[in-house]
C-alpha cells in the first residue's frame, strides 16, 4: 500500500480556507449530479467528505487562490471555445473531404508547475481538436486536428484565463 501525503500541520490555515470554498462547490456539484433529491443526501455527504479528503491530498492548499470572478470568466470562455470548436468538428464530419492537417506540435508553457499546467492540459483535453500528450519540463506536446489553426495564440488564451482564474501574475 502506497502512503498518500498529509498536509502539513502549520498549513492548517491554508487547508480551512480550502474546505471553506471547496465544500459548498463540491456540496452544489452533487445536488445537481442529484437532480435536487433531498433524500441523496445521505449518500451525498460521505461522497463530500471523501472529495473533500481526496482534494486536499490531489491539489493541496498553495499561493493559488481561486478567483471567482476569474472562474466565471473562465467558464463562460470555455462554453463558447466548446460550442465554436464542436460546430468546427462537426462540419469537418460532415464534409465529403475534410481539409484536415494534423499535427503533433510542441508549444512552451507559460503557466508555472502545478495546478495550473494540470488545468491547462485538461482544458486543451476537452476543448474540440486538440489532445494533448504530454507535459515536459516548460513544453506542452499536443495533437492538433489542423495545425493550421492558430493554435499557440489559442494556448496562450487558455493559459490567460487559468492565470486570471488562479490569481496568477502575468
Amino acid at each position: 500500500m502506497i502512503p498518500l501525503p498529509r498536509p502539513p500541520v502549520a498549513d492548517l490555515s491554508g487547508s480551512l480556507r480550502a474546505l471553506g470554498w471547496r465544500a459548498p462547490l463540491l456540496a452544489l456539484i452533487w445536488w445537481a449530479l442529484a437532480e435536487g433529491r433531498s433524500d441523496s443526501w445521505g449518500v451525498g455527504l460521505v461522497t463530500l467528505v471523501l472529495a473533500l479528503g481526496a482534494s486536499l491530498v490531489l491539489w493541496p492548499p498553495g499561493p493559488e487562490r481561486v478567483s471567482l470572478v476569474g472562474l466565471a470568466r473562465f467558464a463562460g470562455f470555455f462554453l463558447l471555445q466548446s460550442l465554436r470548436g464542436g460546430l468546427q468538428v462537426a462540419a469537418l464530419a460532415f464534409a465529403p473531404r475534410p481539409n484536415l492537417a494534423p499535427a503533433l506540435v510542441e508549444l512552451p508553457m507559460t503557466l508555472p508547475p502545478g495546478p495550473a499546467r494540470v488545468w491547462l492540459a485538461n482544458t486543451l483535453n476537452l476543448l474540440p481538436g486538440t489532445v494533448v500528450l504530454n507535459i515536459e519540463g516548460d513544453v506542452l506536446r499536443l495533437h492538433a486536428l489542423d495545425a493550421r489553426q492558430p493554435l499557440a495564440e489559442e494556448v496562450r488564451a487558455v493559459e490567460g484565463y487559468i492565470a486570471r482564474l488562479l490569481g496568477i501574475p502575468s
